[in-house]
């Protein structure tokens, strides 16, 4: 192993309280030096090819790092953990077969030659890089051989970059590893103080109290040598390392990025010049920063006025004589203050009525109640949508918990009546009235439909009935039919119509793809009703549906009923039907 003279090099940096200066971006530097027949993306190993085809542009990157004033030179390995995959399985083949070991050994030869060329080997050192988490045992065994490759042709330390949650075990296990063969460890996140970011600073994540912190402390606890956040947009980094300081002592730091690949090509902040990325550096030194450098899109250019504004400085006071001198207003910080919170108006529907959230009624399921259904919510969208049942006596046949009995005594219903045949829903359904101050308009009945005698008839009738194709062989038949259409309680419903609904009345119903459009329009036109469709939906099959597939099948293979199959998914669909009476019947 390395004789660690550039590792103390910049531990005795830290300890003097002197900011430890990192490198820029490798990959996007190789790009603007020429590399031009290499996207240099995630899907090209960011470049590590270069090591194998231009070898002299890598040192020529190096060097230009170093004489910008960096202490850390960053191999050229960032996408080593997949570069295995590249050839058959053990080869990386850009131009003829070349072992990706051999490349690994070669990435931190280069980086030693430039630290020589530029007698720099007094003060830097040389960190292998090795970018994102450790996710599977085929990486892991990657970081093995890795260790036995190097065993000749040490690096100073090994940064693990852009790490996210680290929640896989996999990647402490190869932070042990590491540190088990002498070599010290750095991470770095892809992190801002509210969570793991994207190259933007989308927040890929919810609020996470203390994990991030409780992470690094448990790090320090580990072993490992300095934390790190990095390629994540430079207005994203104030705040996190102070907010760091009080979970751990280790040193940290920030190297965030300038620009960002988005296929075919990279993309660069121009707007955020090297004095602009300078005066950023010593914020964040001001809090706290004991090692700054670049990730993507920061340039030998970046790295030279942040080494130099950084001179004289301390961490947690960032006071530089060379920018101390300097007139005027910092342009960058202005231009990455926090916006201004704005009023908004909420989101409303045709009426004024706010619907985000959706005002759907406070309905609590007890025990053994049905919830409700895709249909119930099809009908109840409806229902909200038009107000139905204002000033209208209404009826709810199969309640269940009562979410369109309810919707309909909220829109102005004069008088609502719910009948389920299971007593605990009818009970559930005057508790949610009680719920939302309409128990006053809202009577419930237990009663089965096909008992079920109406004293009056009603304005608005509404249903979302059980709907199921069910094979008799398979079933043990009860005190009612097996339904081996899937469509009995809808039957007797249209059937009984007549004596529930008042001849100027409309009746609201739900009917799913898996029974027969024809017989429902027919059984309606016999009554003496016409029906239309107000609304459908889509809605894939959930366990009851798939356990009833072969009966659903043999049903579609008799009539008009039909459903969609989306490779293993089934998905049916779902109609809120209109009926009224034909008011052109002569016999009516």
């Amino acid at each position: 192993m390395t004789d660690m003279t550039g590792y103390r090099a910049i531990q005795t940096k830290i300890a003097n309280d002197e900011c430890v200066i990192l490198d820029g971006g490798i990959a996007t530097e190789l790009r603007r030096q020429g590399l031009r027949q290499f996207k240099l993306s995630d899907h090209d190993h960011w470049g590590f090819e270069a090591l194998h085809e231009a070898p002299h542009l890598v040192s020529s990157v190096h060097r230009e790092y170093l004489k910008a004033g960096c202490d850390v030179v960053t191999t050229n390995t960032y996408g080593i953990l997949d570069a295995p995959a590249a050839g058959a399985d053990s080869a990386y083949l850009p131009n003829g077969p070349v072992h990706w070991m051999d490349l690994a050994r070669k990435s931190v030869t280069l980086a030693r030659e430039a630290i020589a060329a530029e007698d720099a080997q007094s003060r830097a050192a040389v960190a292998l890089s090795i970018g994102g988490d450790i996710f599977t045992a085929e990486q892991l065994e990657t970081i093995r051989l890795l260790i036995r490759a190097l065993d000749e042709t040490s690096p100073d330390f090994v940064v693990f970059e852009t790490l996210s949650m680290m929640t896989e075990n996999r990647t402490r296990q190869a932070i042990q590893m590491l540190m088990d063969a002498g070599l010290p460890v750095w991470l770095s996140f892809r992190r801002s103080r509210h969570g793991v970011c994207g190259i933007y600073g989308q927040l890929w994540g919810g609020p996470e109290g203390d994990y991030f912190g409780r992470l690094a402390r448990g790090m320090e606890q580990l072993g490992v040598g300095a934390l790190l956040i990095n390629c994540l947009p430079v207005d994203m980094v104030s705040g996190t390392l102070p907010w760091l300081r009080d979970f751990t002592d280790l040193p940290l730091g920030a190297y965030p990025n300038l620009g960002r690949y988005l296929d075919p090509d990279w993309h660069f902040d121009e707007q955020v010049g090297p004095d602009d990325f300078a005066r950023m550096a010593l914020n964040w030194r001001a809090e706290g920063a004991q090692i700054l450098g670049g990730c993507c899109g920061v340039g030998p250019d970046e790295i030279t006025a942040m080494s130099t504004a950084l001179v004289g400085t301390s961490a947690g006071s960032a006071v530089s004589k060379a920018v101390e001198n300097q007139a005027g207003p910092l342009r960058v910080e202005r231009r990455y203050e926090a916006e201004p919170v704005v009023d908004v108006e909420p989101w409303r529907d045709d009426h004024g009525r706010s619907v985000f959230p959706l005002p759907l009624p406070e309905i609590a399921v007890d025990q053994d109640v049905f919830v409700p259904t895709q249909g119930s919510y099809l009908i109840w969208k409806f229902l909200f949508n038009e107000h139905i049942g204002a000033d209208k006596r209404c009826l709810d046949v199969g309640c269940g918990v009562g979410l369109l009995a309810v919707q309909l005594a909220l829109n102005g219903a004069r008088e609502v009546t719910a009948i389920d045949i299971q007593k605990e829903a009818v009970g559930n359904t005057m508790t949610n009235a009680f719920r939302n101050g309409v128990a006053d308009r809202l009577n419930g009945q237990v009663v089965d439909l096909y008992a079920f005698e109406p004293g009056h008839r009603y304005d608005v009738v509404v249903a979302s009935l059980y709907q199921m194709p069910t094979d008799p062989v398979e079933n043990f038949s009860g005190h009612r039919p097996i339904d081996y259409w899937g469509r009995n309680l809808l039957d007797y419903f249209i059937i009984g119509l007549p004596r529930y609904l008042r001849d100027d009345g409309v009746a609201y119903f739900m009917q799913i793809s898996l029974i027969s459009q024809v017989q429902t329009a027919q059984m309606l036109k016999k009554a003496g009703y016409e029906s239309r469709v107000l609304d459908f939906n889509l809605y894939n099959f959930n366990s009851v549906f798939l356990e009833n597939l072969k009966q659903i099948q043999r049903v579609e293979e008799a009539s008009d009923a039909y459903h969609f199959t989306f490779g293993n998914e089934h998905v049916m669909g779902m109609y809120l039907v209109e009926a009224r009476r034909i008011r052109d019947d002569p016999d009516l």
